[in-house]
């Protein structure tokens, strides 16, 4: 709830056990309300003493924020400056909520001590707040925005077909897609790169061997005779002998019978 503006009604009706300034003659107190940059004084009582009355009304404006309002108590004097009595904060919870207070609120010197006691009547018009949040309620909704209009849907096109139930009837899809006018790229190999063909070496045939040449034949039990290193196998044939060959089997010259 906002309370700018409006007015609250304050009445200093008096105090009670002051702190005594004087020694010799009576004090003559009077109050001074600070709120913000606002300073009310009251008359001052004078030989008030320590329980002056004053019954002084005032009117201030309030300002959004500030919910309290402090009060100074001061005695006057003629020659000499002001003495300083003590000073106490009021809060203003209860007459913004109940329109009405009339509480009395401690006062203390600046050293925390006790220094008496003021009494206020506060009243406060709650309805007039009420009436203001609802003018405001209603100038708020006056200079809303309205909602932005829906964008009309758009038109179908010309070529759409109204929805008759019918299933409409396709042209048949072809089994094969029909072949590319332009030729095919061959297919790539298997290797990116290709290794050049050379003719195999020609090939040399051995030389032809005998045909079912057999080794001279040698007696039963008898190895081959060594050959020479390096010499090919088989053996070359042995040279033929002078002398006339001698019977076989025998021995030479034969024996007696």
């Amino acid at each position: 709830m906002s309370i700018q503006g409006l007015i609250l009604e304050v009445r200093v009706t008096g105090c009670r056990k002051l702190r005594d300034t004087e020694f010799f003659s009576r004090q003559d107190p009077y109050v001074v309300l600070d709120y913000a940059t606002t300073k009310l004084r009251t008359r001052t009582c004078t030989d008030g003493g320590r329980n002056p009355t004053f019954d002084d009304k005032f009117h201030i404006p309030l300002i959004e924020g500030l919910r309290e309002l402090t009060v100074n108590v001061w005695n006057s004097n003629t020659l000499t400056h002001d003495d300083f009595i003590g000073s106490g904060r009021v809060q203003l919870h209860k007459v913004l909520t109940q329109g009405y207070d009339d509480s009395s609120w401690p006062l203390q010197t600046r050293n925390m001590r006790s220094a008496g006691e003021v009494r206020l009547i506060m009243h406060f018009d709650v309805s007039a707040m009420k009436n203001k949040m609802g003018k405001s309620a209603a100038t708020s909704s006056m200079h809303s925005v309205p909602p932005h209009p829906m964008p009309a849907p758009a038109p179908a096109p010309a070529s759409a077909v109204p929805y008759t139930g019918v299933q409409p009837s396709y042209p048949p899809v072809p089994a094969y897609p029909a072949a590319s006018p332009y030729p095919a790229y061959p297919a790539p190999s298997h290797s990116p790169y290709t290794t050049p063909e050379y003719a195999p070496p020609p090939q040399q045939p051995y030389p032809p061997q005998p045909y079912a040449q057999a080794y001279p034949p040698q007696p039963y039990g008898q190895a081959h005779p060594a050959q020479p290193y390096g010499q090919p196998y088989p053996p070359p044939p042995a040279a033929a002998s002078p002398y006339p060959p001698a019977p076989y089997p025998g021995t030479y010259p034969p024996g007696p019978y």
